[in-house]
């Protein structure tokens, strides 16, 4: 059966599933408002199966009509080819705008159907049901724009032609394009639960800490895997588009960037409602804006509005995407004004130089920030629909906030861990901030003596210094208390609190990373002749020759270049998928542990990362013109971009669980009196 029947016969059949399930659990509602019974046969669970099923039919069609370069779909046809790898033919089901809505909805159903396992026992519960109804119905919405706008499985009109288009050549260049968009999708897609949630709680009025707790699990799950995808994107950007460089501050990614950022001051605030019972209405704001920020960049990507190397440019999506935007923001929002009495905290904060006090401080300079990127983001957009003329917003007015809101998150970082809730003793926290402070101290005159010179990278690379020293400390404790429960060392970084603390290493070694990267940079364009040697910031370059590479997916001419006496590195100009394709530069990098020597070449006498104007009109004979970027640590941002992953792993495990309901207690007596209580802040 061709793929077309049987992937749009599975796009059909979740499509009807989700909206049979809106209506049954809806139904069910409507029953209690009547003054009957709840009903076990309308919680919805049954409809969950299905959609997925439904989701799976679809995402094999597609997959087997990319692999068998099946060119009867029209989406096949434009982004596959005969010479297409196989892992790029199966990457195509996200290359294009109806591939991309698919895995979305994907996606979307595996999420569903984990809702449905995780509360199985709690089918029947008014907010879980509340939760399906949201789910059913975000999920009917995004697979009607497959049966209508996005449908990725038109065929094509007339003769079949032999051999497709294949993948924008900037797919098929680098294989974390295998990661990187999943990732982003199960960050985008998962902050749907605690949206769901939160419409089920405001909805019954059952506001309190309970579901919070739950929604808290889903969000940290989101957040994870948003946050590989972010530094997996960078990565992605640095290695492939050959410019040197890893953020660009462009609309789509910081469409990426804002659900992070409040996804963020959300993980940090709700552990105030749950210890405090505060901060009830904020929590439940930041839920709603997370998911309606990941709709709205949704929109930015697919409605074909802006310009970018990760968007699809042409799109009639931008209608529906921003009406279900708007109705996001109506639902949600409403939702909380009416409950507004109901949301009401207990009390105050007692001290606002306490851990309350500074996951307030916070969540205003996260929230602060995505507001920031918001602004500067849609400005240009909202400008040139006014005026009907173009204005750019530049790295510079991103940078000019982003850096003061990286030194305050790196300060509270450092200090947050070790506060009491509800008080502050200065002697205790002078006596627990001490060894973190002198570490900070010396770690800058370190670099002073070093000959680090510029005020913001000593004080980034102080306090990094001194949010890292903090982390060490607490998962030290925690390690040492383990030890003496006889659980051993490893349990010691397992939990919400030590994965949090290990969330904190994985920001700081990134953060690293950045100040050095983007603080010391060397950049050049280089005349290299055969053999003969060239100094550049402190590496050794010597140009080996040319070589040309024909394979079925790949023509280039490449330049053969030694870095240090050491390994043959290999800058080219790429075509794939054909001899007619898009010519492309393809970079080659020498990373280290201390640096990168970035190299690009583009076989016309200029190269693509020098931006001081230096294009070599004229070469001496067999002479090439390259282009070097030298970037001190740059490394250290994959690596704490790992570390980010696998401490948001941690906190998801349960922790040791403790009899007593004061923590603190169960420490040994000489570390309750000095150590803070172990509920953390949690995440950077």
């Amino acid at each position: 059966m061709a793929p077309a029947v049987v992937g749009s016969a599975g796009v059909w059949l979740a499509f009807a599933a989700a909206l049979v399930g809106v209506a049954v659990v809806g139904a069910g509602f409507v029953r209690e408002r009547r003054g009957r019974p709840p009903d076990a046969r309308l919680d919805g669970r049954l409809f969950a199966p299905v959609l997925l099923l439904g989701s799976v039919v679809a995402v094999a069609a597609m997959e087997y009509a990319l692999c068998a370069h099946d060119f009867r779909l029209v989406y096949v046809a434009d982004n596959n080819a005969r010479a297409t790898p196989l892992i790029y033919s199966i990457t195509g089901l996200w290359s294009s705008l109806a591939g991309s809505i698919l895995l979305w909805g994907f996606v979307l159903t595996v999420f569903t159907g984990l809702v449905v396992w995780r509360y199985r026992r709690r089918a029947t519960d008014a907010v879980v049901r509340w939760a399906m109804l949201v789910m059913f119905a975000v999920t009917a919405f995004f697979f009607g724009l497959m049966l209508g706008p996005a449908n990725p499985f038109d065929t094509v009109q007339g003769s079949v032609p032999l051999h497709g288009a294949g993948p924008n050549a900037l797919l098929q260049d680098n294989p974390l394009v295998a990661v990187h968009p999943p990732f982003l999708y199960l960050g985008f897609i998962g902050f749907t639960v605690p949206f769901a949630f939160a419409v089920g709680m405001l909805a019954t009025g059952r506001v309190g800490e309970q579901w919070q707790t739950e929604v808290r699990r889903w969000t940290l799950v989101s957040w994870t895997c948003l946050s590989v995808g972010l530094v997996l994107g960078a990565w992605w950007s640095y290695q492939v588009l050959g410019w040197g460089g890893f953020w660009g501050w462009d609309p789509v990614e910081n469409a990426a960037l804002m659900p992070w950022l409040c996804g963020t001051a959300y993980l940090h605030s709700v552990l105030v409602q749950e210890r405090r019972g505060l901060l009830r209405v904020w929590n439940l704001s930041l839920s709603v804006a997370t998911f309606a920020l990941t709709i709205l960049a949704t929109f930015l990507t697919r409605s074909g509005i802006v310009v970018s190397v990760h968007a699809f440019s042409e799109s009639n999506l931008g209608p529906a995407l921003i009406g279900f935007f708007g109705l996001v923001v109506v639902v949600g929002f409403g939702l909380i004004a009416w409950r507004g009495d109901r949301l009401r905290s207990p009390g105050g904060i007692d001290s606002p130089l306490g851990r309350e006090g500074a996951f307030v401080v916070n969540n205003l300079v996260l929230v602060g920030f995505a507001f920031v990127v918001l602004l500067g983001t849609l400005f240009p957009i909202l400008y040139q629909a006014l005026k009907n003329q173009q204005v750019t917003v530049g790295a510079p007015y991103f940078n000019s906030v982003a850096v003061p809101v990286g030194f305050v998150l790196l300060l509270l970082m450092a200090i947050a861990p070790v506060l009491s809730w509800r008080k502050v003793d200065a002697g205790v926290l002078w006596r627990r901030l001490r060894v973190p402070t002198w570490v900070g101290v010396l770690t800058v005159v370190g670099c002073v003596a070093a000959g680090v010179r510029g005020a913001e990278p000593l004080i980034g690379f102080g306090l990094a210094a001194f949010a890292a020293s903090t982390a060490l400390r607490a998962l030290l404790l925690a390690v040492r208390a383990s030890v003496r429960r006889g659980a051993g060392p490893w349990r010691g970084l397992i939990g919400r609190t030590n994965g949090g603390m290990v969330v904190h290493l994985g920001v700081v070694v990134l953060a690293f990373g950045l100040i050095a990267a983007t603080s010391f940079r060397s950049q050049a364009e280089l005349v290299l002749r055969p053999g003969v040697p060239v100094r550049f910031a402190g590496h050794t370059l010597t140009f080996e020759g040319l070589r040309n590479v024909d394979t079925p997916q790949r023509i280039a001419n490449e330049a053969m270049v030694r870095v240090d006496g050491g390994g043959t590195f290999y800058p080219a100009v790429s075509q794939y998928g054909g001899r007619n394709s898009e010519v492309v530069g393809t970079p080659a990098i020498d990373s280290g542990f201390l640096g990168d020597v970035y190299l690009t070449w583009d076989a016309t006498g200029h190269t693509g990362p020098s931006t001081g104007g230096s294009i070599v009109p004229t070469l001496p004979r067999n002479a090439i013109a390259l282009g070097v970027v030298v970037e001190p640590l740059m490394a250290w941002m994959w690596v704490g971009g790992i570390m980010i992953g696998l401490g948001g792993l941690l906190a998801l495990m349960p922790g040791s669980r403790r009899r007593s309901t004061d923590p603190v207690s169960q420490l040994p007596r000489n570390v309750a009196r000095e150590e803070p209580d172990p509920v953390p802040a949690a995440l950077p």
